[in-house]
């Protein structure tokens, strides 16, 4: 008897998608998958709830996706991730499209949801709370077998006023160091050569479990690993680096010299109002402290901008110290009013013009920055590993760039390479965010 076949849609962070690989883990011990939803019987949606274009784009499918079962195959239809644990029954009475529903806590009712749904022909939903669970298991990587995310730890215990993932994902609550490095170590013998470390806050790891911080001590034992040449850390909050994590990056060789630290916002006051725990000094001599330290460092943020009560004052600040740092990547977001959370009640809200005028200013700031940082790259040399190839030009990224986020380096190349190789590309050409180079025989 032929299976029935799932297709399954990944939406939002890469915490989600490390939720989606092990959704389609434990569907494929019954089910075929299938990534063409015209064939699917039963279609997936992981939503995302974080900000209002998340929640749209998290509808807008779920809407999509049910007109695949008037058109086609499609009999069940599933929502699970953020926006089903946040909005709950509201959800499903607003979508009667939905034939499931499930919270972030409740993966391991899948498969009995549809068995129920498939046999009685109800509804099911289970949204439960929890500051206990964490979905660990079996993963089916999206990403390709030569790079993995990690999750850490799950949830939050920082109480900043425009986010509400803690009401989502629950507290902050570590992964046992075993637990992870069997992961990793299961992902190396599949193939898997970069290893990106991510939580809501990674710098906080360990801290409930073993009494302290333990994310150098768990970054070396990881980098022990045979088979993992890259390991990169994401989430970390700026005031929260401490010497060992800038040692262990320094000095371990498998660890990439990228910091991520979405430190929101510089403005002392901006960040009082925020609930930051970090403030501009402590932030600014952190950095300073990486960038002494750490040689051949990058560092990535990202910022909101319109946060309520953000004056012509707040934002000129912000803006002259990305000229000063001059981070090599940047992300900018405009502040977001969501449910439930402090700032949504917060006088002085924003226009939203004023919101995308100053993004678009930071992005035009910082677009001649990295401008500035790529043109002292040509003629340098780095290790890229390959990603793809579109006919004519191979893709890929050196340990400067994280997925997705970051930019590309195309390269021509007489070998012909897979996914997943490592290759020296020396850099001609330096555009806004991505490098043009030609593979290399010199070393880096």
């Amino acid at each position: 008897m032929e299976k029935f076949k799932v297709g399954v849609i990944n939406l939002g962070c890469d915490k989600n998608r490390i939720d989606s690989e092990i959704i389609i883990s434990s569907l494929s011990e019954r089910y075929d998958i299938t990534n063409d939803p015209k064939l699917a019987d039963i279609i997936l949606v992981n939503t995302c709830g974080f900000i209002e274009s998340s929640k749209q784009e998290s509808i807008d499918t779920i809407l999509e996706m049910s007109k695949y079962k008037e058109k086609y195959k499609c009999s069940v239809l599933i929502a699970t991730g953020c926006l089903t644990q946040r909005y709950g029954a509201e959800l499903l009475e607003l979508m009667p499209e939905l034939d499931i529903m499930l919270g972030v806590n409740d993966y391991n009712k899948l498969l009995s949801s549809i068995e129920e749904v498939l046999l009685k022909k109800v509804k099911v939903q289970h949204c439960s709370y929890s500051d206990e669970n964490i979905n660990e298991g079996q993963r089916v990587l999206t990403t390709g077998t030569y790079s993995a995310y990690i999750r850490i730890s799950e949830g939050c215990d920082n109480t900043c006023t425009y986010c509400a993932i803690p009401s989502i994902r629950g507290k902050y609550r570590s992964r046992k160091i075993e637990n992870i490095m069997q992961e990793a170590k299961e992902l190396s013998q599949h193939g898997c050569k970069e290893i990106i470390l991510v939580a809501q806050d990674t710098t906080r790891y360990g801290i409930d479990l073993y009494g302290e911080k333990k994310l150098h001590k768990l970054i070396n034992e990881i980098s022990k690993i045979s088979g993992i040449e890259w390991i990169r850390v994401l989430y970390c909050y700026a005031e929260e680096i401490t010497d060992e994590i800038i040692n262990e990056i320094a000095t371990n060789d498998k660890v990439c010299k990228y910091v991520d630290i979405p430190i929101q916002h510089i403005s002392d006051e901006i960040l009082k109002s925020m609930r930051r725990k970090g403030r501009k000094n402590i932030i600014t001599e952190n950095i300073n402290k990486m960038r002494k330290n750490i040689n051949g460092l990058n560092l990535r943020t990202t910022l909101i901008v319109g946060f309520p009560g953000e004056t012509e004052e707040n934002f000129e600040e912000l803006k002259q110290f990305i000229k000063e740092i001059k981070f090599d990547k940047l992300g900018v977001f405009k502040y977001s009013m969501e449910d439930g959370t402090v700032a949504a009640e917060m006088k002085n809200q924003i226009p939203e013009e004023i919101k995308v005028k100053r993004e678009e200013e930071l992005m035009i700031v910082q677009q001649s920055i990295s401008k500035e940082i790529n043109n002292k790259k040509i003629d340098k040399i780095y290790k890229v590993l390959v990603e793809g190839f579109d006919g004519k030009t191979y893709f890929g990224r050196n340990c400067e760039m994280a997925p997705e986020v970051d930019g590309t380096i195309f390269f021509e190349a007489d070998k012909v390479y897979n996914k997943g190789q490592f290759v020296n590309v020396k850099v001609a050409k330096a555009l806004e965010y991505d490098l043009i180079g030609v593979e290399c025989y010199e070393s880096c």
